[in-house]
């Protein structure tokens, strides 16, 4: 089965390889690197990358914990027959000073409060109007 990855980065962790697009970001100056080709997959993929990274900058900023840079990588399959997704599993690396307790609560509330995988998870119609 075919895994459609994604990367976003942002700060010191931002992409420079080539296929990389770059975006304005509120969180950081330079903005955010998007690595992902242009298909439905990657770009659900990525929505669930992008939020995750967001929040990581919004609730440290709300926790006080510094943080040079974010990279999300999002992957998932699909189920050819049905175009299910067989889901999606992300992993966040952070560059931070901050002790990795802090960094493990971080990422546990980011887990907890990211909008697009929370939607995901809890699942959504789409309709056609």
């Amino acid at each position: 089965m075919e895994q459609f990855a994604v990367v976003a980065g942002a700060g010191s962790l931002r992409s420079e390889q080539g296929q990389t697009v770059g975006f304005p970001h509120r969180w950081t100056p330079e903005g955010v690197t998007v690595q992902a080709d242009f298909t439905g997959a990657h770009l659900l993929h990525l929505a669930a990358a992008g939020c995750v990274l967001n929040d990581v900058y919004r609730e440290a900023n709300e926790l006080g914990i510094p943080v040079t840079g974010v990279r999300v990588t999002a992957a998932g399959g699909f189920d050819t027959t049905t175009w299910a997704s067989t889901g999606i599993t992300y992993s966040v690396e952070l560059d931070s000073d901050a002790p990795a307790d802090a960094l493990t609560r971080l990422l546990a509330r980011v887990d907890e409060v990211a909008e697009i995988p929370r939607a995901l998870r809890a699942g959504a119609p789409v309709r056609r109007t």
